[in-house]
């Protein structure tokens, strides 16, 4: 086999080597290509639709009836009848004064009236005996007018003592206290043994209707304005409730009064509503917030509150164009409804916002989108 010159060997090397070398360079370039990640976000479509517009307030729930269980008469708390910071219903026994004392009274008070009532007896036959007599001249002018004179005094006296005995009835009926309404009560201020009414009366406890249940907020001058032209004739505004661990009472309230004048100090008129309050869940002096619909805007564009970003004061969105390129667009925001905002310009009915993943996603660049699903309020209307 006839050997190669030294020279056409070198070169052939030469050539291999260098076409190595160029496809061991092309090919990670080839290979990053080839493994360029588009990034996968979550959009959603700008809806166009009627909605309300809604403003919340600082509110605190009271109830709509309250009262002091007092103990009128002093005596020694002999019972107590009822589980603490239970319910309690109307003319239940709550608690019992020892009545032995205010029994004692009752009874002497009955037998002073049985003597005064026995003194206007004889007070009577006396004047009855005494007239014919008087008028035939048998006695003096003067006893038949001592006769009426007694009857008058012995009358008063009926009188006096049949007073007593009331009272002395109340005194005995003050033992016992019972609820004046359905209700929750309190915790006891005294227990069983102690005197309790001795010089003044004495609060034992308390007992407050909570079903319903009062809430009470102030709103604005502007909005109550607002609230009163929207309202129905004859209607009071519904409001609904958010508790303190910012849950949506599932009962809708009423407003029931509005306050007489507008606080000078604070700008604002206290409204009171009503919520009904079946199971007990809400106490009085809870906090929350009381949300009311203020306007309704008809044919609005309902932004994601969370597809808003914000930079130096402006407002703005990406948006995933056909071709699945984003683009960044300005935006001016109306007011909040639930988790949207009102969009005054920059979008339009369909214009797909991405809500999540816009640190992957940059101006000109290809993205991945994903339709966010329906909420639980859109897929309603």
């Amino acid at each position: 086999m006839p050997s190669l010159p030294l020279r056409a060997i070198e070169k052939a090397s030469a050539i291999v080597s260098l076409a190595l070398l160029v496809a061991s360079g092309c090919r990670p370039r080839e290979k990053a290509a080839s493994n360029a990640i588009v990034p996968a976000v979550l959009v959603a479509a700008v809806e166009q639709r009627t909605v309300p517009i809604y403003a919340e307030f600082v509110a605190r729930t009271d109830a709509s009836d309250s009262v002091d269980l007092v103990a009128r008469v002093e005596g020694v708390l002999e019972a107590r009848s009822f589980m603490e910071g239970k319910r309690v219903e109307k003319d239940q026994l709550l608690y019992r004064i020892d009545p032995r004392e205010y029994e004692a009274n009752l009874k002497s008070a009955k037998a002073h009236l049985g003597q005064a009532q026995a003194q206007l007896n004889k007070s009577k036959q006396d004047v009855a005996r005494y007239e014919p007599l008087a008028l035939a001249r048998a006695i003096p002018q003067q006893q038949l007018d001592a006769a009426l004179a007694d009857e008058l005094v012995a009358e008063a006296n009926v009188s006096a003592a049949e007073a007593a005995v009331t009272l002395a009835e109340l005194d005995l009926s003050h033992c016992t206290i019972r609820a004046p309404f359905d209700g929750l009560i309190g915790k006891s201020l005294y227990s069983v043994g102690s005197l309790v009414g001795r010089g003044s009366p004495t609060v034992l406890n308390t007992i407050s209707a909570i079903d319903p249940i009062r809430v009470s907020f102030g709103i604005p001058e502007a909005g109550y304005l607002s609230l009163m032209k929207r309202r129905g004739k004859g209607a009071s505004p519904e409001i609904e409730l958010y508790l303190a661990d910012n849950s949506l009472y599932p009962w809708k309230g009423q407003v029931k009064f509005a306050d007489r004048a507008v606080d000078l100090k604070t700008g604002t008129l206290e409204l009171q509503g009503e919520f009904p309050n079946p199971d007990g869940l809400i106490r009085p002096n809870q906090f929350g917030r009381v949300r009311v619909v203020v306007d309704t805007v008809e044919g609005a564009l309902l932004l994601p509150q969370k597809a808003v970003m914000e930079q130096q004061s402006a407002k703005y969105v990406l948006v995933v164009e056909a071709d699945d390129k984003v683009v960044e667009r300005s935006v001016a925001l109306g007011p909040a409804s639930g988790n949207a905002f009102v969009v005054k310009d920059g979008l339009k009915a369909g214009d797909r916002v991405i809500v999540e993943g816009q640190q992957k996603a940059r101006p000109g660049s290809q993205v991945k989108p994903t339709e966010e699903p329906a909420s639980a309020e859109s897929a309603s209307r």
